[in-house]
This record gives C-alpha cells, structure tokens and sequence, in this order.
C-alpha cells in the first residue's frame, strides 16, 4: 500500500516522494509518484490526563477506547496516560486499569505526576494527598501495573533513593512540582534524571541569582525540556528561549485534560473540578490546570514562534521516544512500524494510521 504523498519526515528531514507500507511496517520511502501533503511520525505525548470526556483517572476499558479515537484525529500514535497525584486507594486501581492494548494510540505505559510532589509547587494537585518520599508506597504503585515516567521533586528527603529505586527498575524519571535550587536540581540530573515536567510551570522561578530548575536544566544538554506550547503555559518568547537554548532535547507534551476536544465547559481531573473557558484550564480558585491543547495544535504553535517545521515536528515525535528511550515510536524509517501521520499543507491531520491501518482517514 501507497500513502499517496509528495514527501515524508525521516531521520529529520523532509524527503521527497512517497512511502509504501506492508504489513504494518514501512517498507520504503522516497518512492517515485505524485502525491500530496507529508507523511510523518505519529506523534507521542507523555503527559495526557484525558481526553474527549474521559478522565484517566477512573476510566475503564471503554473510556480509552473512546480517548483513544479522539487522540487519533489529533495525530498522537503513542502515549501515556498521566495520573496526578491521588490517594492510595485510588491511584493503585487506577494504575491496574491502564490496559496495556486498547483500539487506537499504542498505550506505552503510565506516567505518575506525584504524589511525592512539594507542597510549595503542588499547582491543582490535592495537599491531603501529597506523600513525601516512601519506598514502600512507590514498591506497591508500581506492583500495580506498567510505570513508565515519574515527576518527583528531588529537594525532598530521600527522594534521591526513590530516583535509584525508579531507574533500577527501569522508569524514567522526571522533575516537576518542585521548589528545588539549582544545586538540588544538579544533583538529581548528576544522579541521572533526564528530564523536566512542564519546563517553567510548577517550579520555581528562574532568576539571576537562583536560577532553580529552570536554569539547571537549561544548562544541561543531557536533560529533555517537556514544554506546553499553547500560548498560555509559556509566553512565547520562552518557548523562543527554549528553543535556542534546548533543540533538540525540546519534547512538546498536551498536558491534556478530560475537556481537551471537546471546548468550554466543566470536567474532572481526578478529584478537583476544572473549567475550560476559552480554551484555558483553570480550577475554581484560577489556577491553571492542564490544558486543553492537542498536539497537532503544539506543532503550529512551535512553527509560529520560526521554528522549523521539521525540527518542530520532531519535538513531538523523534525527540519525546528518547526520553523514554522507546525506539519503536517516534520514528518513520524502512523497516520499523508504520505509525504514520498524514498532514497537509495548513499542518491539518489528514490521515493517521498505526501498524499500518488507517484509523483516521480524511
């Protein structure tokens, strides 16, 4: 099967011509013919609470089927699920009842935003619920199903262990909610943290003579900056910033929300009651609360602040499977799984398809 395209995104570069599937693999590219649009990686987002009226945090195998659907219109081929943080008993369910297959967007595992969180920087995240570091509690979360990324604070007491404990077992870890100076921030990097949640949001602040982990990170080309790029998270001379301090190591993520796809109104988000209103999150006190972003839209929005298109598409594909060190998304190249999205010129979602069948089809 032919995609019918003038030219694919591989190994970072547009090439010319078309891409043939078989057997839900890529089989070639660069072939001869006349086409339209650009056929690229399926986006992966490694933070999506919800979508299309489902929160994650007490879906079941129906609500990510549905979820699922949704995410394929909007691009995304891959992604995790991101529980905020929860009481035991209800983050412990929550976590078993993440399938590992469901119709739509492969389910790469799950992403844990807390508990062990600052009470400093918490944003919409429950106090009562907030843990600090304890091997135990984290034993028992990830007994419960297929971790893949943590967001943890590393200025709280033994959460340095919790960082050992998480990488023995295989799970990337990341640093957000926190109040953690520069040098608290370093140490966790040296100890081999590779990344930052919402670079800026949730954190303190950088400045010149407390640059935080804002500026840590900034410094360090071994550390991924995950950024919300809807306009409101980051003004955009930051994303600008970010850009020419961290590209290539940019990983753009929703932070997408039950309401995300669905426009204004009132949704859930584990607990706590949100509103979207003209496109921004906020719970009832104002605080911002995800977003109801899609990653197609954080695609135009990085090409709008000049950055290339195809280092903007990489953002959301090439660069956020590093960060999990997943190589089998993330990437449009002979032989690996055609997960495949078709954009036209105005950067609209034409068709996607993963392992080669197509899911959405314009």
């Amino acid at each position: 099967m032919r995609l019918g395209v003038e030219a694919a995104l591989v190994e970072g570069r547009l090439l010319p011509g078309d891409v043939a599937i078989d057997d839900g693999r890529i089989q070639a590219v660069g072939l001869d013919g006349v086409g339209r649009g650009i056929a690229v990686p399926g986006f992966v987002d490694l933070q999506v609470n919800g979508f299309a009226g489902v929160d994650f945090l007490g879906a079941d195998a129906d609500g990510f089927a549905a979820a699922g659907e949704a995410l394929l219109e909007t691009g995304v081929t891959a992604y995790l699920p991101t529980l905020i943080t929860s009481d035991e008993t209800d983050l412990l369910p929550a976590i078993a009842s993440v399938p590992m297959r469901a119709p739509g967007p492969r389910i790469l595992g799950v992403h844990l935003e807390g508990p062990f969180l600052s009470p400093a920087r918490l944003g919409t995240h429950r106090l009562a619920a907030r843990r600090d570091p304890d091997p135990a509690l984290l034993e028992r979360l990830l007994a419960a199903g297929r971790v893949r990324l943590v967001t943890l604070a590393p200025e709280l007491p033994g959460a340095l262990e919790l960082v050992d404990l998480l990488h023995g077992r295989g799970v990337v870890v990341s640093l957000g909610h926190s109040n953690a100076t520069a040098a608290e921030a370093h140490a966790a990097f040296d100890r081999g943290v590779r990344a930052v949640t919402h670079v800026f949001n949730a954190m303190r602040p950088l400045a010149h003579r407390d640059p935080g982990i804002v500026g840590a990170a900034l410094v360090r080309p071994d550390v991924f900056l995950q950024a919300i790029v809807d306009g409101v998270h980051l003004d955009p001379d930051i994303v600008r910033l970010l850009w020419r301090v961290g590209a290539g190591r940019l990983s753009l993520v929703t932070d997408a929300i039950a309401g995300a796809g669905l426009g204004d109104g009132t949704y859930a988000l584990g607990e706590i009651e949100i509103v979207v209103a003209d496109d921004v999150v906020r719970s009832e006190d104002g605080m911002l609360a995800g977003s109801a972003l899609t990653m197609i839209e954080a695609v135009r929005n990085l090409v709008a602040v000049d950055v290339p298109l195809e280092r903007a598409l990489e953002a959301a594909t090439s660069v956020p499977a590093r960060l999990l060190g997943d190589t089998t998304v993330g990437r449009l190249a002979p032989g690996g799984p055609a997960d495949v999205v078709v954009l036209d010129d105005t950067l609209e979602v034409v068709r996607t398809l993963v392992g080669g069948e197509s899911l959405v089809a314009g």
